[in-house]
């Protein structure tokens, strides 16, 4: 496994249209392995293969929500092949985005609160699931990415802006 560099804005490859994967082998199995690594790396709980400069639909997601007897994180990583969003919620949330290819860059985006998902596992079985609170939200983020929509997109022409010269300001003082 390896850790990847995790591609920034304003990088034209995040406005890309991520491809489908044809067929669930070993080369995504591998890169689902090292998009896990890189992740943990970067301490983020979401990551599509287009972060890291791969134009496939693939995700991988570890909210790390448990905890062992340590407190240390229990780690639960789970890998989305072609995930796409079935249904939402009418009910919204809110939630303090951030983003590993804008880093330390957070913004409250509101988003459908649940969604149904279908997608393949890593040995090419379709899955389904209801996902709700944190993970609903991480999901949509990621299929966004996916797409060539950042979390930025979601909130005002002002807050973004905003946002983006607080991370040209950091990258200078860098």
């Amino acid at each position: 496994m390896a850790v990847l560099p995790i591609v920034e804005v304003p990088d034209p490859r995040l406005r890309l249209v991520s491809q489908p994967v044809e067929t669930v082998d070993d080369a995504v199995r591998t890169l689902v392995a090292d998009m896990t690594e890189t992740m943990y790396a970067a301490h983020g709980i979401g990551l599509a293969a287009i972060q890291v400069g791969v134009d496939r639909r693939v995700v991988v997601i570890d909210l790390q929500e448990e905890e062992d007897a340590e407190g240390k994180p229990v780690r639960n990583p789970r890998a989305y092949i072609n995930p796409e969003i079935l249904s939402v919620s009418d009910e919204q949330s809110s939630y303090n985005e951030g983003c590993l290819s804008i880093p330390e860059q957070y913004a409250e985006v509101k988003r459908p609160s649940a969604c149904r998902v279908r997608w393949l596992d890593t040995e090419g079985q379709v899955q389904e699931e209801e996902m709700t609170g944190l993970l609903a939200t991480c999901m949509q983020h990621e299929i966004d990415h996916c797409d060539g929509v950042l979390f930025i997109d979601h909130i005002s022409r002002l807050k973004r802006d905003m946002l983006m010269k607080k991370l040209n300001k950091a990258r200078r003082a860098a």
